[in-house]
């Protein structure tokens, strides 16, 4: 290892050249952290397991893997770092992000750790605040922890994130900051949610979207989140969470007027009771992406959408376009991504089928039109 860093000389490195490390840096939002880093003149070092895409040139990459003690020790001796960012702990449990950031706690300044919104114990059915209660998760849990409720919420997935959060702090205490996204759009995204409205809207004729078409959603650029990450890594606020949204939020109907106009299609929504698509089967986030919540008591909640504070508004407004909340064309968004993104918009694909089932479920549900729960738009 190359020493430890001088914590008490970190805002004048900060203020020459920033050594930053990212965790992941290959793909989608990790991509977006590490080359707007380069263009700020930042010395970037990648740490990943060399899979999920190419390294951005110009970067210091190290392939390894993170749950490897053996690795993580490694990789740690091309240190010290004034900040981490880490972006590649979604599918570890909270025993390997310890493992990481316990190595890591005497070779970097400051840890800015991509969490999500699924962390807090209200979520999805209350109104969410930085502050709100989080779910309880151990520091050193292994992927057993937790549970899924019979509703969706709360779920594995956020308990493990809330003991990922848990280990970071155990390591970094106060120099450790949380970003908690709940949807995050872009060019590069390989989960397939904008890339499939698009290529929906575009494909012409009339295509189901979740009523109300007044309801708000949150989503967020991926630049957006990059930029006020790199902006975490810099801050000489000690430490923080933030929720990474939308801060004034879109209606659907926008959202998808902008996937028409961008992408010049002929497409045309029908807004669909959530009792129909409930009644058909439609899943929440896979079937329906961005709009479709869980269903709770035959009623429809905003899963990942609901009414967010976020402070981002305060430190980092994200820059929105009217209607999508993102500043970009369609061609960006559907050619720019890691390797499993064509894969990922198969399935995508697929699965629409049942969307186009509940349509045509409803056209006749209760003798059709109106009555049926269906709007034209």
């Amino acid at each position: 290892m190359r020493g430890s860093l001088s914590f008490s000389g970190v805002h004048r490195a900060r203020s020459l050249s920033m050594r930053l490390l990212v965790m992941g840096g290959t793909w989608f939002l990790g991509r977006h952290i590490a080359e707007a880093a380069l263009t700020k003149g930042w010395d970037v070092t990648t740490f990943n397991r060399g899979r999920s895409g190419k390294d951005v040139p110009g970067v210091k990459p190290v392939h390894g893997d993170r749950t490897v003690i053996e690795d993580v020790q490694r990789f740690a001796a091309h240190g010290p770092w004034d900040a981490v960012i880490d972006t590649s702990s979604s599918d570890l449990p909270p025993r390997d992000v310890l493992l990481t950031a316990s190595t890591l706690k005497d070779c970097a300044a400051r840890w800015v750790h991509v969490s999500t919104v699924s962390v807090y114990r209200g979520w999805p059915h209350r109104h969410l605040t930085d502050d709100s209660e989080l779910l309880e998760c151990p520091a050193d849990a292994d992927e057993s922890y937790g549970y899924t409720g019979e509703d969706g919420s709360p779920t594995v997935y956020g308990f493990q994130k809330a003991g990922g959060e848990r280990a970071v702090t155990e390591s970094f205490a106060d120099r450790a900051v949380f970003l908690r996204p709940g949807v995050i759009l872009g060019p590069g995204e390989y989960v397939g949610r904008l890339p499939w409205w698009l290529r929906r809207a575009h494909q012409g004729g009339p295509f189901v979207a979740p009523a109300p078409a007044q309801r708000l959603i949150q989503p967020v650029d991926v630049r957006d989140v990059a930029a006020f990450a790199l902006d975490q890594a810099v801050s000489e606020f000690e430490s923080g969470s933030y929720n990474v949204a939308h801060p004034d939020g879109i209606t659907f109907e926008n959202f998808l007027g902008a996937c028409l106009e961008v992408t010049g299609g002929a497409g045309r929504p029908v807004w669909v009771d959530p009792a129909v698509l409930i009644e058909n089967g439609v899943k929440q986030w896979t079937e329906l992406p961005c709009g479709a919540p869980t269903a709770v008591s035959g009623q429809w909640i905003r899963a990942g959408l609901l009414p967010q504070d976020s402070a981002a508004d305060r430190c980092a407004r994200p820059s929105a376009t009217p209607g999508i909340g993102c500043r970009t064309t369609a061609a960006p968004w559907t050619t720019r991504g890691g390797q499993n993104t064509g894969s990922t918009l198969r399935k995508r694909r697929r699965l629409s089928l049942r969307s186009d089932q509940a349509f045509s479920a409803g056209i006749s549900y209760g003798g059709g039109g109106a009555d049926a729960g269906l709007e034209g738009g």
